[in-house]
């Protein structure tokens, strides 16, 4: 172990951590924190011997962002378990805590310890800190084998420049792999069971516990440093309900077994009984790479589970890979034309909330105060503190906000439906609120919330993802969970959230002519009275105000 002077050193881990400072292997390759299979490793056949493993704690890293502390835990406990697993397997282990960035980490090793090997990272701002010692040579890259598809596979079915759509990616996926076809046909005669997924949930058939798992010494002493650490960071720490090694991986590998059956039907409904119902919460292992994506699809297709789970499982596989693959071909979006601004924050307003009005500006090297962001319809309103869980009076918004504060995690469709359509709704800059999922969840990484927020949960790269905006109205709300029941507002009499999308849609209806999926919202827009649009217009203002000021909305 090579720590930095000054760095904090975490007595048992790095007690339990063998010396392997005098071993001289064949080679040494960084493992980065979500590249955590044992088979990310170009030389898995030798004899491990041979091939060192380096892993690096960032201080500078877990401080560029104010991070949920539930996702710092869970990244540094995964990332010290690794450790010593593969000292286990038989890897000489450098294990190096510093103030540095990755890439000046590595650097630093390089002058000792000659080329290092490293994976191709997913994350671009990764990829920015290791392209100096790329083109030094330093570093050698090698291809990242964790996907189901290869960026050919994309640009053959969706081409290089928008408007990309998932639906040629996945039907091409189905044909070219045979997953769920049948005689070059796929299995049930549709490629989507959609039609089969949009239940409701009433309270039958009854989910599963959340997974918990045993939290050891590792576990104990990681949200000790974390609280310590970083004790202005939004969140508290339960070691409990985050699998953090490689057993307590196939654990969770176990569950998504279970919930499998159930999974389809009830894909997009939400409760505040049951706050994953029958999700697999399997997003976090897959993208630190405790688990492969081909065996949670080898799973998927062996499982007994009814075709449109097994197809709608399977779709979000795919999402996962297609949203990684956009990202990667637009270089972050930053290729697309599409009308942009600048965004006066980039913490999430994590600082106003937690000390009122702070500066906004920051000195990390991983953002760019200067940039210009993706902005298709121009909303530019604040994020307001509604989104770091103080109380709005919209009880769908607080339930949700509140799992976030807690777990940071919420299934897909409270973020897409009830988190980013609300923030559509309000006009709230889409990189306020993309950086806010940055920081707030277990699960984002810039590859994956980047594309999930800015291409879809708004509508900030316009027709270059989606064909339209996911807004709604109560109604939806309504149908698709139970928060109504114990909100204060009346759903059909004084909720203002179908007043917001109606003045959505007046504000911004011009964006959409044309549009054949936005046709029939705008035909009935042109039917509301005047009297009706100004009282949409001034329940806008209200509710944005209120929630701007941190403020409760009342009924009255």
């Amino acid at each position: 172990m090579e720590p930095d002077q000054g760095a904090i050193m975490s007595s048992l881990f790095f007690s339990l951590l063998r010396n392997d400072s005098a071993l001289q292997p064949k080679r040494w390759l960084w493992v980065a924190h979500d590249q955590l299979h044992p088979l990310f490793n170009p030389w898995a056949g030798e004899p491990p011997e041979e091939t060192g493993f380096i892993f690096i704690e960032s201080a500078q890293r877990g401080h560029a962002r104010p991070y949920h502390r539930q996702k710092l835990a869970f990244i540094l406990s995964n990332l010290r378990h690794r450790a010593l697993e593969s000292q286990l397997e038989g890897h000489p282990v450098r294990y190096l805590s510093t103030t540095a960035t990755y890439g000046e980490a590595l650097h630093s090793l390089s002058e000792k310890l000659g080329n290092i090997h490293v994976l191709r990272s997913p994350e671009r701002e990764i990829r920015e800190q290791l392209k100096p010692g790329l083109d030094d040579g330093s570093l050698l890259e090698h291809e990242h084998t964790g996907w189901l598809t290869t960026r050919e596979q994309f640009l053959e079915s969706v081409g290089s420049t928008p408007p990309f759509r998932m639906d040629t990616f996945y039907r091409h996926f189905r044909k070219s792999t045979g997953v769920l076809m049948e005689d070059n046909a796929p299995a049930g005669g549709r490629f989507s069971h959609d039609a089969d997924n949009r239940q409701p949930w009433k309270g039958d058939p009854v989910p599963p516990e959340e997974p918990l798992f045993e939290e050891d010494d590792i576990d104990i002493e990681v949200k000790r440093f974390v609280l310590s650490q970083f004790p202005e960071h939004p969140g508290d720490v339960d070691m409990s309900r985050i699998p953090t090694s490689e057993t307590q991986a196939r654990e969770a590998f176990e569950f998504s077994k279970s919930v499998l059956q159930h999974f389809g039907p009830h894909e997009d409904a939400f409760s505040e009984h049951s706050r994953g119902l029958f999700h697999t919460r399997l997003a976090s292992v897959l993208h630190l790479h405790r688990l492969l994506p081909r065996e949670v699809l080898e799973m998927a297709l062996a499982s007994d589970a009814p075709l449109n789970s097994k197809e709608g499982f399977i779709r979000q596989l795919i999402w996962r890979e297609y949203m990684f693959h956009v990202h990667e071909v637009t270089d972050g979006f930053r290729s697309l034309e599409v009308p942009r601004t600048s965004a006066p924050c980039r913490d999430a307003r994590w600082g106003d909330y937690k000390n009122g009005p702070q500066p906004h500006p920051t000195d990390s090297p991983l953002i760019d105060n200067e940039e210009k962001h993706p902005n298709r319809l121009q909303q530019t309103r604040p994020l307001p503190p509604a989104f770091w869980g103080q109380e709005s009076g919209l009880r769908c918004l607080d339930a949700t906000t509140t799992a976030v504060m807690e777990d940071a995690w919420t299934h897909h469709i409270p973020r897409l439906m009830i988190l980013g359509n609300l923030a559509s709704l309000l006009d709230i800059h889409p990189r306020e609120l993309t950086d806010w999922f940055h920081v707030a969840f277990i699960d984002a990484y810039d590859w994956v919330v980047e594309t999930n927020v800015l291409g879809m949960g708004t509508f900030a790269v316009g027709e270059s993802m989606m064909t339209k905006p996911y807004i709604s109205g109560t109604p939806y709300i309504q149908k698709m969970g139970d928060h109504c029941q114990k909100c204060s507002f009346h759903p059909k009499k004084t909720c203002p959230i179908s007043k917001l999308y109606w003045a959505f849609l007046e504000r911004h209806g011009k964006a959409f002519e044309g549009n054949v999926r936005m046709a029939m919202p705008l035909r009935t827009l042109t039917r509301r009275s005047e009297d009706q649009k100004a009282s949409d217009a001034e329940a806008f203002e209200w509710v944005s105000s209120t929630l701007s000021r941190g403020e409760v909305l009342y009924p009255d």
